[in-house]
This record gives structure tokens, sequence and C-alpha cells, in this order.
């Protein structure tokens, strides 16, 4: 498999400076999900900001601890969604230091009517994993401010890979989460995942001028409007694709993720299939295509 970005080679571990008053921590978590790992964030140099905490890590603990200079203190812990490579360190984090946890919601908020519906109709999502028990100490409706001395944070609600996505604005800067990143597109798995939230979160932000994206995997972004519109254009091209084969009969996720996915490395297709789901039924809330049955991850769909 051809690496998508052979020079970002960060040391996990290791407190990298970024701009002045911002650094990166890699987490000691690499796999096709996370590429290198997850990309902790710590902003300011007094009162410091944690951008995504992380897996649960004894070391990567040890390490965003180890971050933390002289005349400096941890004093705000913010997770832009309740995935497993993401907000499991935020609890071990806030009772080691004292800082609260802030977050858009616990792991079921934001998410739309229809993924609600489906959830409770017992259909799990998939992809890097829900953490289940993630709960903040404080909530972040879109638009809160977040500030200590020397920085500024606005909170953007942005759903489409997680209902409680948050993505952070430092500026014109943007801490991204796992909406935009450079090496990848965006895994979208139902319920969690909301592929109409997703191209309208992609479409708000793209109404900035960003000089830089953060993401939470990977090297920073340094075109933000031409990855924006790259990733959508993508999602147009996989749903034409899909309804192209559609075109063929009838079929469910897998199937078509099996033909649509033909370059993909086989330990991906599940989560392939999931993003094909994750289109079937933004087709079907469109009323472009019929599901033959229940909507679930097996169901059938065909052409409407």
């Amino acid at each position: 498999m051809i690496d998508p970005q052979p020079d970002f080679q960060p040391v996990p571990g290791h407190a990298e400076p970024l701009a002045p008053g911002l650094r990166r921590v890699l987490a000691p978590n690499p796999s096709p999900m996370t590429f290198r790992g997850t990309n902790t964030y710590v902003l300011g140099t007094g009162a410091l900001a944690v951008i995504d905490p992380g897996p649960c890590s004894e070391p990567h603990l040890e390490a965003i601890l180890a971050a933390v200079g002289p005349g400096q203190h941890i004093s705000h812990i913010l997770v832009t969604h309740a995935h497993l490579d993401h907000s499991p360190l935020a609890r071990p984090l806030a009772e080691a230091t004292g800082a609260p946890v802030l977050a858009f919601g616990d792991a079921r908020a934001g998410r739309s009517e229809m993924m609600q519906q489906l959830a409770e109709t017992g259909l799990a999502g998939g992809g890097e994993g829900v953490d289940a028990g993630f709960a903040p100490d404080e909530e972040l409706p879109d638009g809160a401010v977040i500030a200590a001395e020397g920085w500024r944070l606005e909170a953007i609600h942005t759903p489409g890979h997680f209902g409680n996505h948050l993505s952070f604005a430092w500026g014109d800067v943007l801490f991204s989460g796992d909406l935009v990143m450079g090496w990848a597109s965006s895994l979208v798995s139902p319920p969690d995942g909301d592929l109409g939230a997703f191209m309208d979160s992609l479409e708000r932000l793209r109404r900035t001028r960003w000089s830089r994206l953060h993401p939470g995997h990977g090297a920073p972004v340094e075109a933000p409007l031409d990855r924006i519109d790259a990733l959508r254009a993508h999602r147009r091209a996989r749903e034409a694709a899909i309804l192209a084969a559609l075109g063929e009969g009838p079929a469910d996720a897998a199937s078509l993720a099996t033909v649509i996915y033909h370059d993909t490395n086989p330990a991906l297709l599940p989560a392939a299939a999931r993003n094909v789901l994750a289109h079937l039924i933004d087709l079907t809330q469109r009323k472009a295509v019929i599901p033959l049955g229940n909507l679930e991850k097996n169901c059938v769909f065909s052409r409407a």
C-alpha cells in the first residue's frame, strides 16, 4: 500500500512544536484507521488546553504530563468526539490535573432524528469504536468560546464523522478532528456517522478562509479549501458509483463496497461497507434509492 504522507514521521510521545504556543504529541496507536496514531495538541504557554487526549494509554498520559513545563498547568481538556482513539484518556488526564473535560456532549449527542431511530432499532457503529461511556464535565454548544491567557478557541459543531464532533477554531487555524484529514477521507459509519451532516459540515467549513487545519490524524492540511473541496467531490463520486452499481440490480452495502472499493486494502473493506451504507441511508432520505426491507446494515437497496 502506498504511504499517503511519507514525510510525516513524528515520534510518539515527543512534544513537537508546530507554531508559537502549539505542540503536538503523537499517541502510540498506529493502525489502518488511525494512520501514525492520534494527534494530541497542547495549546498555550501558561494555562494549557489539551485537544484530543487520545486512547487509554499510560505512556501517552505520561507524555502529555511531561509536556507541561515550569509555570504551566493544564486548564482545559477538549475532546473533538467520542471515538476510542480520541476520548478515553480524557478522564485519567482530568483526574491527574484537575482540569475539566469539555465536549459537545456524550457519545449519543448530536445525532439526527433518523440516526437516533436507527440506533434504537439496533444498528451499531463500526470502525474506530465508540467510547460509549464518555461524558464531559462541561458541554460546549456550537459557537461556545473557551479562552485562557494567550489563547482563544471557538467550538464549531461539525457532525458527520460523529454526532458529537466539534472542530475548534484558533483564529484562522482549525483543529478539525476527524472531519477533514489530509491522509485519507473520513469514515462515516451510521448511526454515529451521518453523510448528510458530513456534507453540511464541509460546506460550513469552506465558508471560512482557514490558513491551516490540524487534523486528528496525519500531517497539517496546508491548503484547507482545496482539501475540503476534494473531499466533497470524492463523496459525490462515491454516490455516483453507488447509483451506477445499483443500476445493474439491487445490492447491499457490503457487495457494493467490494465493487466500488476494488483498490482498497481488504482489511479496510468493512469500514468501506459502512461508508457505502452511509451513502445508501442518505440516498434513501433523498428518495434516490429504496430499501427492500428494514433499514439496517445488511439491507438490500434498489434504484428508485
